[in-house]
């Protein structure tokens, strides 16, 4: 006797749920970052202090090291941040979630219609 195939059936998981793990993923990989910029700073700190202490580099310059690269790095990270923050905005987009500009937006309108009903009710 021959068998019929299984059909399975998909589920789709709710948006809010996808939107959930979508904020889940970034939010560690937001703090996996954070982490490893701390312990980058750390170690440009140590390897410098090292050159001090063996003399390979005077003290002022060595503080003046750090600061140009930690300097540096910020530039990178803030241009990081910009790029970033233009990615979340496009999955946003792609997802459909609403901005918080779209949502003040629906807030205002509310807002007119409602006053619009209550004059509509005193006429």
């Amino acid at each position: 006797m021959p068998t019929k195939p299984k059909v399975e059936t998909v589920v789709e998981e709710p948006v809010e749920k996808r939107q959930s793990q979508m904020f889940d993923l970034l939010r560690h990989v937001l703090l996996a970052s954070i982490g490893a910029v701390v312990i980058v700073e750390e170690e440009i700190e140590a390897l410098v202090n090292k050159m001090i202490e063996r003399g390979e580099i005077a003290e002022k310059d060595g503080k003046k090291l750090v600061h140009e690269v930690m300097d540096k790095r910020k530039a990178k990270a803030d241009k990081l941040d910009e790029q970033i923050k233009k990615d979340i905005e496009t999955v946003l987009e792609r997802i459909s979630i609403p901005t918080k500009a779209d949502v003040e937006e629906l807030s205002q309108k509310i807002t007119v219609l409602s006053t619009k009903i209550d004059e509509l009710k005193k006429a």
